[in-house]
């Protein structure tokens, strides 16, 4: 059997047998786990040890190592301590952050954590936009860029625990030769014009990264996945979760996230004002600094052909591909002409 081949469905089904498995280290009622999300991690929506809703997640195979996820969780507690939005970590019986579980469905022992559960609503999701949930987007929408701010001033100022690593979303990380979510230009959806116009942008960007630097102000640790559907809206708070993809990056890359696939849509100028105004309600963001956004709003597309690219057992990756290509290509095309209008 090869379990990457499987159906979804079938997928879930092995995914679910290890999450029960996995419970057993937190000292759950026997349950039958409710899946939220498969993409690289599975989600699940469960009973935690104190009979409250948790939300369980089997980590993908390889994509950290446990150093690498013990400092996101380090992180996630950290923040959770100085208020800000983000679930708290629920350990398992033995005090771990998460558990390493195996089962026999599936093919590899998988990196397993227990996160507080947050009840609202996802602001969308990639495939289908903005959510009806959403009611005020200028509201909602400076509500999440104040909490960006303060997510970016908490990176700032916390001083990494010992033994703390993460991936880069830098220079290499984004435009190298192994970029961390791919290898962008082979994708391959792309014609043959398409392959050549992102090269050549790769080329240009690699380059306006290294001149742009790496300033304190404007480089740190990064949520890196500001998607709609990892912020969650319940009444009037504003709420992040799904720090999979946290670690070193420019601010700007971060901020690039939250409207990228509401480009063409009516809502997108409002939205990407919205969070401008909230983030300079609690930190500095100036008018200069977001030229640079066009350069950002790129190379967070590539970051997204090389996720297709390298994940295309998903059903989110062969929804996404044809409308992905599109974009990126015009964000290239207006970047190589030095078109202002591509942020």
């Amino acid at each position: 059997m090869n379990f990457y081949r499987l159906s979804v469905g079938e997928r879930t089904a092995c995914m679910r047998a290890l999450a029960i498995e996995a419970l057993k280290r937190w000292g759950t009622a026997e349950q039958e786990p409710e899946i939220i999300k498969l993409r690289e991690n599975a989600v699940f929506k469960v009973q935690g040890p104190d009979g409250a809703p948790a939300a369980l997640r089997v980590h993908r195979h390889g994509y950290h190592t446990d150093a690498e996820l013990t400092s996101e969780l380090a992180w996630m507690a950290a923040l959770r301590e100085a208020g800000i939005g983000v679930p708290g970590i629920l350990r398992s019986r033995s005090g771990a952050l998460f558990e390493t579980v195996k089962h026999e469905s599936v093919p590899e022992p998988r990196q397993v954590d227990l996160l507080e559960w947050f009840e609202g609503q996802s602001l969308g999701s990639v495939e289908d936009g903005l959510s009806s949930a959403v009611t005020d987007v200028a509201d909602t929408f400076t509500k999440f860029g104040t909490l960006a701010a303060r997510l970016h001033n908490h990176a700032v100022a916390w001083p990494l625990p010992a033994g703390f690593t993460r991936h880069a979303w830098d220079v290499d990380g984004l435009t190298g030769e192994e970029p961390f979510w791919g290898r962008f230009w082979e994708l391959g959806g792309l014609s043959t014009s398409q392959r050549t116009l992102i090269e050549a942008a790769r080329d240009r960007t690699q380059r306006d990264l290294i001149a742009y630097g790496q300033r304190p102000q404007t480089y740190g640790l990064i949520h890196a996945d500001f998607n709609l559907d990892n912020i969650l809206i319940d009444g009037a708070e504003v709420r992040l979760v799904d720090f999979d993809d946290a670690g070193f990056g420019w601010h700007l890359f971060d901020l690039a996230t939250v409207s990228f696939f509401l480009r063409g849509q009516a809502e997108f100028d409002l939205v990407r004002r919205s969070v401008i105004d909230g983030y300079r309600r609690e930190r500095p963001l100036s008018d200069e600094q977001l030229e640079a956004m066009p350069l950002f709003n790129l190379v967070r597309g590539f970051t997204y052909l090389g996720w297709v690219h390298t994940r295309h057992e998903t059903r989110t990756a062969q929804v996404i591909e044809p409308a992905a290509i599109a974009l990126v290509c015009k964000l290239a095309d207006d970047y190589m002409a030095g078109d202002s209008n591509a942020g």
